[in-house]
């Protein structure tokens, strides 16, 4: 075979593998989130990196908007930010959009800031794509929830209030993360 041909071979094996998976075991119950390393690499290497140091693991969902998103990663119950890695550039235009169900990374105003915290859109919020022309828009969607959803649905409807200046939609009742899990591909 030529290296031509190996290299096809190989991309269409690549693109034939199942997307990889990760389930969220929450309080409230099992989210999973298909993640997509095709159009956000970045965005997926990174999170799988906390995934397999057990970051997530007992953090809360510190920040619920029941018409816009619930977002997790950063904080325990006592509302002690997680030490976290280097940020990560923003991948935001990569044709994923901010539906209903898509996953993306969390990220202060500078648009390269992303680290360990992310979001589930509740609702679609195509107003948080990439601006087209623009660099530096928008929030990068690296994965979707493929079930679970009843869950993010439980988890919206959480009554919440704020704690102070940085905590504005803060459940009442804590939502933790027990386990973030990589889950085995399927063939």
């Amino acid at each position: 075979m030529t290296k031509t041909a190996l290299f096809l071979a190989a991309l269409l094996s690549a693109t034939c593998a199942s997307a990889q998976t990760v389930k969220l075991q929450t309080s409230e119950g099992d989210i999973r989130i298909e993640l997509n390393a095709e159009k956000a690499p970045k965005s997926v290497a990174n999170f799988l990196q906390y995934v397999k140091a057990g970051h997530y693991n007992g953090v809360i969902f510190h920040r619920v908007i029941g018409n816009f998103m619930i977002q997790t990663g950063g904080y325990d119950a006592k509302l002690n930010q997680r030490p976290t890695k280097a940020p990560i550039p923003l991948e935001s235009s990569n044709g994923l959009s901010n539906l209903r169900g898509s996953v993306a990374m969390a990220r202060t105003n500078d648009p390269n800031s992303a680290t360990s915290q992310f979001f589930i859109n509740v609702v679609d919020n195509a107003n948080l794509d990439a601006d087209v022309g623009r660099i530096g828009t928008g929030y990068a969607v690296f994965g979707q929830v493929v079930d679970g959803m009843d869950v993010v649905d439980k988890i919206r409807a959480t009554e919440t209030a704020p704690k102070n200046m940085f905590f504005q939609d803060l459940p009442l009742k804590p939502i933790f993360i027990n386990k973030a899990v990589i889950e085995p591909a399927k063939k």
